[in-house]
């Protein structure tokens, strides 16, 4: 209680009447790149404006904020403090502060979408070619799902979407279903099995790959297997970038999503095979926040989303 206190206290000491509010935006730069270098060029400043901003910040909060490390700029307990409530001050200005219509062809904004490895392979480049067209002054922030807490990033306003398979999210979001889709498994062209239909026994007895970043769930195959009397042997597992090699120059079999595996066959010595089992539908949807319902930057990418999606 006593810490609770001072930093009220302290707080009601900043004339808030002469601090510059360009200095929130230099500490949500920092906190957000944890370099002065990227933080200046995100922010458009030189290194020494920078620095002399977040001079002016650790005196007029009379806190360090930031220290310099091996690793880059680890904020104080101080800043983490306070980076939440300012990112989601900052952003609830800058959306109130944008105009009743939102014109994509005159619009500069920037966007930020977490997208899942499954948008990523199949959703991405279409995305960011019909935002480009559409918005050509626009900046685009496609950020790597796996990596991010996204729901508390959309709760701060640091994320506009996120893109991929979500389950009870809260009902501060709001989700629409853009894409779905099945299993297929994925082969070399020259694979023994011939390109002959597979029975559930061929099937089991093949030489299996997962893709361990697909964080695709594909336990409907053994228990579909034990349903049938045999099972499979995961002898190998191994992320998306060296699949389409790998499955292209050995005996392995993989299972994925029909969309990916499609991309991932194009311009590989690669086959798609049916599954000999009842696939699940994989489901791709868009989450975002409520409370950015109504807002007509933000309407106008969910709407282009689901537009691209259904091109597919």
């Amino acid at each position: 209680m006593l810490q609770i206190h001072c930093y009220h206290m302290e707080m009601r000491h900043v004339n808030w009447r002469a601090f510059d509010l360009n200095l929130l935006v230099v500490f949500d730069g920092l906190m957000q790149e944890r370099s002065v270098t990227r933080a200046g060029r995100r922010l458009g400043m030189s290194q020494p404006a920078l620095s002399h901003a977040l001079n002016r910040l650790r005196y007029l909060l009379k806190d360090q904020l930031f220290i310099r490390t091996p690793k880059g700029m680890a904020p104080t307990p101080r800043a983490e403090q306070l980076a939440l409530p300012l990112r989601k001050a900052l952003a609830d200005m800058e959306r109130a502060l944008e105009p009743e219509a939102f014109v994509p062809a005159e619009a500069s904004r920037r966007f930020s979408i977490a997208v899942n490895n499954y948008a990523a392979i199949v959703l991405a480049a279409p995305l960011v070619s019909a935002v480009f067209a559409a918005a050509p002054h626009l900046q685009l922030d496609l950020r790597p799902s796996g990596t991010l807490d996204v729901l508390e990033l959309l709760d701060s306003g640091d994320l506009d979407i996120a893109i991929g398979t979500f389950d009870d999210v809260g009902e501060r979001f709001a989700t629409a279903k853009v894409l779905e889709d099945e299993f297929v498994a994925v082969m070399r062209r020259t694979h023994p099995t011939g390109h002959r239909p597979l029975s559930t026994a061929a099937f089991g007895a093949l030489r299996h790959a997962a893709i361990s970043s697909s964080g695709d769930d594909t336990g409907f195959i053994d228990r579909s297997l034990a349903t049938h009397g045999t099972k499979r042997q995961i002898e190998l597992r191994l992320p998306y970038l060296s699949a389409g090699s790998v499955l292209a120059k050995s005996d392995f079999v993989a299972t994925l999503s029909r969309r990916v595996a499609t991309a991932l066959v194009r311009g590989a010595a690669l086959e798609l095979c049916e599954l000999p089992l009842r696939s699940p539908s994989v489901r791709t949807s868009l989450l975002w926040h409520r409370r950015f319902d109504a807002y007509p930057a933000h309407r106008w990418l969910r709407d282009l989303i689901v537009s691209v999606s259904g091109g597919l």
